[in-house]
């Protein structure tokens, strides 16, 4: 099991967003990632599938700090934490939803897009936060305008971010680490292609 760090920002510098419709793939996918060296994942909650997804790996791939994503609603928090998550993150951040994930004891990242949301999050005593969708949401400009009023927030930005633009992205001081799909190809997993996705995963690895 990997060494639980200070800060969920800090275990990744890319945290691969999956979306699992075959429980089956769950567990090769995430030795997968961790032999390309890394050794976390956010499975969301999109599909029947995800929390059985979240068991498997946290039943079977202890080395691999598995997550549930797009958690929108207190009740989806508790069954992640349940089922296995040991961590969550969230597409946006009600007061109600912010508290059901505090709830679980687990750490957590609550969706921010503007900057009144990271103050609501800041003043919920939170300063590790998600930005998304990132790449419609501002980008990095909209990062660097923010770290001047609020330097105390840092994020992990995710929607429509690649390998092209992640470098760009985790070279801002206020950015621990940036969410990406790219790294898991939809047609990489229905196919089972799990040496391409250990190669795109070294790649990710080394991006900062």
């Amino acid at each position: 099991m990997p060494e639980q760090t200070a800060s969920l920002l800090d275990v990744v510098p890319v945290l691969p967003v999956v979306v699992v419709d075959d429980v089956a793939t769950a567990v090769p996918l995430a030795r997968a990632l961790a032999d390309g060296g890394l050794p976390a994942v956010e499975l969301t909650l999109r599909t029947p599938v995800a929390l059985d997804a979240i068991r498997a790996i946290a039943a079977e791939v202890p080395e691999v700090l598995v997550g549930a994503g797009t958690v929108a609603t207190p009740e989806q928090a508790a069954a992640a934490a349940a089922a296995g998550a040991r961590f969550l993150v969230s597409p946006g951040c009600t007061p109600r939803l912010l508290a059901g994930m505090r709830d679980t004891g687990l750490p957590f990242l609550p969706g921010t897009a503007t900057v009144s949301e990271v103050l609501a999050v800041l003043e919920a005593g939170l300063t590790e936060m998600k930005f998304f969708p990132a790449a419609v949401a501002g980008g990095t400009p909209y990062l660097q305008a923010v770290a001047g009023p609020l330097p105390q927030a840092r994020f992990c930005p995710t929607g429509g971010i690649t390998a092209a633009t992640a470098p760009a992205y985790l070279a801002l001081p206020n950015v621990g680490c940036v969410g990406g799909t790219w790294i898991t190809p939809a047609d990489a997993i229905a196919s089972g292609d799990w040496e391409r996705v250990a190669k795109l995963a070294a790649e990710a690895a080394n991006l900062r």
